[in-house]
């Protein structure tokens, strides 16, 4: 075979290797759909994780049984101990709409010794997009058995804390006749943080602000006007009451800073729930973490925040109010001892009964059941200046009496010019004891010492220039010489000598049947002393011996 033949002759193939295939445009758009699908649903699930929908809690749950977290522990606060008193309603009634909730906002001054001036109650109705955040003032009388019950007292009374919170959430719960679904306590500082983290807050300050107090670290300095504040200044604007001198400031006192609290957080949240400020929420995740306490979730707040942004939740759907009130002052028996008596009373603000009553069934309850007065703990002062409440039980029993009586004040009495009380209804002095009968020892009206005086009728010393009487039972004669003695008193007054016959008179003779019930009668006003009798220049002898002639002393 020719080598031509050979190489025109066909060859052994190699196999080849398989070749790679290019997707086909429909797997390119398959698999983009999937991975478009499966972002979408992770997106969904991150989504759905972020924004939590809040899940009631058991109110009612005595044995502490709920666990929706699933952290192996009874979800909710520890049970509150209503005593004899109301029991609120829970969550377990039923509900105006599905997503009608309730929510106690507290907050708290760590820089004020952690007092809690800011109470706010808020409803929410998601299904009808409608809010409704009262405020409630920090004098309110509530239902408590100690003596001053003002409602800010009620946190630091309990000692703070957890345990603070939770005595006061009752007060607040018994005082609109329902628990509310959930509790926010905010670090005062939180509001600081958040206005930073937006950026500020435009806001029209009412008035020029300036405070300072050390204690607190505490300096306040704002000018009035409309202008972007800092969280620092938000924080000055909210805590500002009045100036150090007390002369500049709210007319109102502490509603008045409620106001300008209310007007600063509508435009606070106004710009919070601005479509730019949503991809702010690292920040705004940090300022709460750090200052906010409660028993929601963040991604809770977030549904709620999704909630009113994307159901279109406007201003004027949510109405900003003060519970409705009336200052009165009440008898304080705390006050009354501190004071020594001069101050008896402690001012509050009460609720007024029927307009709160119409406030909580048509705006804040989220039941549709309807409320009473008897459902409802609303203090009140009566005329006398004790409490009462609308429910007919005050935990402080001494408080639901009436107040001591003063004691009235012992007047001192008006003394004519010789130191002696003038009767105030005859005008003429008293002389004579008309209790004892003994005679008044008179005062001098200028040093108030007794004035020592002599008995009006008092005889003349022994050697004075008195005209007194002699004492009886001796005389002395015209010439000089001391007569015989007369003898021994048996006790009864001789009878008056007639100057006619110089003998002595008969006395009046007794009555025959002297009656015992007839008093004596007095005696009669002596008259005129008669003349004494012509003496002879040499004296005779009595004719009657037994009594001494007594005539005028010579050498007087």
């Amino acid at each position: 075979m020719s080598k031509v033949g050979k190489r025109l002759a066909p060859s052994e193939k190699k196999p080849k290797s398989p070749r790679k295939g290019k997707l086909t445009r429909q797997q390119i758009v398959l698999i983009v759909v999937v991975v478009v699908l499966a972002l979408l649903l992770a997106g969904v699930l991150a989504v759905r994780s972020l924004f939590v929908r809040p899940e009631l809690p058991k109110k009612n749950d005595p044995q502490k049984t709920v666990d929706l977290d699933g952290d192996g522990e009874p979800d909710g606060p520890e049970e509150i101990d209503y005593g004899d008193g109301i029991r609120p309603r829970g969550g377990d009634g039923e509900r105006k709409s599905e997503n009608c909730w309730t929510v106690l906002i507290l907050g708290r001054d760590t820089g004020g010794g952690g007092n809690t001036d800011t109470m706010l109650l808020a409803s929410y109705d998601v299904t009808n997009q409608k809010a409704t955040v009262m405020s409630i003032p920090r004098d309110t009388m509530v239902n408590v058995p100690w003596d001053i019950k003002r409602i800010n007292s009620v946190y630091n009374y309990y000692g703070g804390g957890d345990r603070g919170i939770q005595h006061l959430y009752k007060e607040i719960a018994q005082l609109v006749g329902f628990e509310p679904d959930f509790q926010v306590v905010v670090e005062w500082d939180a509001v600081g943080e958040i206005v930073d983290a937006i950026g500020g807050v435009y806001f029209d300050v009412p008035m020029d602000m300036n405070y300072k107090d050390p204690y607190q670290d505490l300096v306040i300095s704002q000018k009035a006007g409309y202008r972007l504040l800092s969280g620092d200044d938000a924080m000055q604007v909210l805590r500002y009451r009045h100036d150090n001198n007390m002369k500049h400031g709210y007319a109102e006192g502490d509603l008045g800073r409620i106001k300008t609290q209310q007007a600063f957080l509508k435009a606070m949240v106004e710009q919070v729930l601005q479509p730019k400020n949503m991809t702010k929420a690292g920040p705004l995740i940090e300022a709460f973490n750090k200052n906010v306490e409660t028993d929601l979730s963040f991604q809770n707040i977030l549904w709620f925040a999704k909630s009113a942004v994307l159901g279109g939740l406007k201003m004027e759907d949510v109405s900003f109010v003060t519970m409705p009130n009336t200052g009165k002052y009440a008898y304080s028996r705390s006050v009354d001892k501190m004071t020594g008596g001069r101050q008896k009373n402690q001012s509050y603000v009460v609720p007024n009964a029927r307009q709160l009553l119409d406030l909580v069934n048509n705006e804040l309850s989220p039941f549709v059941e309807v409320f009473t007065l008897r459902d409802l703990d609303i203090m009140s002062v009566n005329a006398d200046g004790s409490v009462s409440s609308s429910t007919g039980y005050v935990e402080d029993k001494q408080a639901a009496l009436p107040p001591p009586s003063p004691e009235p004040e012992e007047e001192e009495p008006i003394l004519d010019e010789n130191g002696y009380p003038i009767d105030p209804e005859t005008g003429l002095p008293i002389t004579v004891d008309p209790e004892t009968g003994e005679p008044i020892v008179p005062i001098n009206p200028e040093t108030g010492e007794p004035l020592i005086t002599a008995p009006p009728d008092t005889a003349a010393e022994p050697g004075g220039e008195g005209t007194g009487t002699p004492p009886s039972g001796g005389g002395t004669s015209t010439s000089g010489t001391t007569a015989s003695s007369n003898p021994p008193s048996s006790g009864t007054a001789e009878p008056p000598a007639d100057p006619n016959t110089g003998t002595p008179s008969a006395p009046d003779p007794a009555p025959a049947n002297p009656s015992p019930e007839t008093p004596p009668e007095a005696p009669p006003a002596p008259a005129e002393p008669a003349p004494a009798p012509e003496v002879p220049a040499d004296p005779q002898p009595p004719t009657d011996p037994g009594f001494a002639l007594i005539g005028p002393d010579p050498a007087a």
